[in-house]
């Protein structure tokens, strides 16, 4: 009723990455989403725009709540709350969300690092992601390696 995104372009979308092996789920509205505790289930969740996700997310972390951007060169994340001017100097603030805002920049931080080194001389793949048939059944599609192509 209201529009045709999740039709058109979401849903598409979705099909398009779960087609490529990447775990993808959705569309699901907001309020039942977050209302019935369903992106306990997840790592990670794709809001539409700002509201959609990061009110709920408020709402739901607290004081322990981070703001993190992902794909950057650089490790950006702050506190949920925002800067707190209205509360700034006041001796009110909370200091969990800063601090949990600086161990997930150092986990993150730590976790590209290791990543970067597992990833720095890895072994040719032989095999592509396992991917399921159309009689429900898992397949392994198997690539040469390139020394043994003619």
């Amino acid at each position: 009723m209201l529009g045709t995104e999740e039709q058109d372009v979401i849903t598409p979308a979705i099909k398009q990455l779960v087609e490529e092996g990447i775990q993808c789920f959705g569309p699901y509205s907001a309020d039942g989403f977050f209302g019935t505790g369903q992106y306990s289930r997840f790592d990670g969740v794709l809001a539409m725009y700002h509201d959609q996700g990061l009110a709920p997310f408020k709402a739901l972390a607290g004081d322990e709540g981070v703001n993190f951007t992902a794909g950057l060169p650089v490790v950006r994340t702050s506190p949920d709350h925002g800067t707190a001017y209205d509360i700034a100097g006041k001796g009110i603030a909370s200091p969990t969300s800063f601090r949990e805002a600086v161990y997930a920049a150092i986990d993150i931080f730590r976790n590209r690092q290791r990543f970067d080194e597992a990833n720095a001389n890895p072994l040719p793949k032989l095999y592509h992601d396992r991917r399921e048939d159309e009689r429900g059944g898992h397949v392994r599609t198997f690539t040469p390696r390139e020394e043994n192509v003619e």
